[in-house]
């Protein structure tokens, strides 16, 4: 019942495609996509782009529902805090992704776990009034900061089971949110079930670096700094909780290698990941 206001707030506009959250079960098999190579080995569970964090929840029903909660709590101040987390280089730095990634004006656009909207707002400025920007997640509060930044046509939904026809879109997009789907596979068979052939995916990530000093770096920024600053304000404790989360998921993330492979097992070509300072990943590939 709490949610409904915020979701009335957004359907006044008329911006608001879907509400759609459905019941994914992670341990269900993908099906092969026709022409891709053979899954691996492990290929008969999930591919969680972590293990289970346990000082946070138990399983993957309680990572989804503590998570959602985070993010509905902290929406209000997380671009703040994400700007300290990129030392201000966030806005910028996603441009001249998009723009790398072949956005032009007319394109068609689907942002998934959009947050409070900052990627698909500079999508919408690429691909003009002849273009088209979706921006979907399933956090009713952060859709509703998207739609004050006029991020586009917002859907309420989950990587995993996207609300969309297939081939509907020329670019799929994904901003530092990765690391919070529950299966690699069962994401990226859905990107490339919604795009058109030759369509692109932009997946935006933060990386472990591999040199141990980079590491100590990252760690004490992320793991301890941004903790500390995100803590003061309104909502503060799940603020820092949502940091210190943050930064066990990329130091625990699975390597980037295993990321370039399940896109390929999910049938995509042109597979590649550009670096940025050592930590940031912009994954690319063509359906």
């Amino acid at each position: 019942m709490g949610a409904r206001p915020w979701a009335a707030r957004i359907a006044a506009r008329g911006d608001f495609l879907h509400d759609v959250r459905p019941s994914v079960n992670p341990t269900m098999p993908v099906a092969p996509v026709p022409g891709s190579p053979p899954p691996s080995p492990e290929a008969a569970g999930p591919l969680r782009p972590h293990p289970l964090l346990l000082r946070y929840y138990a399983d993957e029903a309680g990572r989804r529902r503590r998570v959602g909660a985070w993010f509905d709590a902290t929406a209000p101040r997380y671009d703040r805090i994400t700007q300290w987390m990129s030392f201000g280089s966030g806005h910028w730095y996603r441009r001249r992704a998009l723009r790398r990634a072949g956005l032009a004006a007319g394109a068609s656009v689907l942002d998934v776990a959009c947050g409070t909207g900052v990627l698909a707002e500079h999508a919408r400025s690429l691909v003009g009034e002849s273009g088209r920007v979706v921006a979907l997640d399933p956090s009713l509060s952060m859709l509703l900061r998207a739609r004050e930044r006029d991020a586009g046509r917002l859907a309420r939904g989950t990587a995993e089971a996207l609300p969309f026809a297939a081939a509907s879109f020329d670019l799929v997009t994904m901003g530092y949110a990765l690391r919070h789907v529950a299966d690699l596979r069962c994401t990226f068979a859905e990107y490339r079930r919604v795009l058109r052939p030759g369509g692109r995916v932009l997946v935006l990530e933060i990386t472990r670096p591999a040199s141990r000093a980079a590491h100590r770096v990252l760690a004490f920024h992320l793991g301890r700094v941004v903790p500390a600053l995100a803590r003061l304000g309104r909502r503060g404790a799940e603020a820092r909780e949502l940091m210190e989360y943050f930064w066990e998921t990329i130091d625990r993330c699975v390597p980037p290698e295993r990321i370039l492979a399940a896109l390929e097992e999910a049938g995509f070509s042109t597979v590649e990941r550009a670096v940025d300072l050592a930590v940031f990943s912009s994954y690319r590939a063509v359906a």
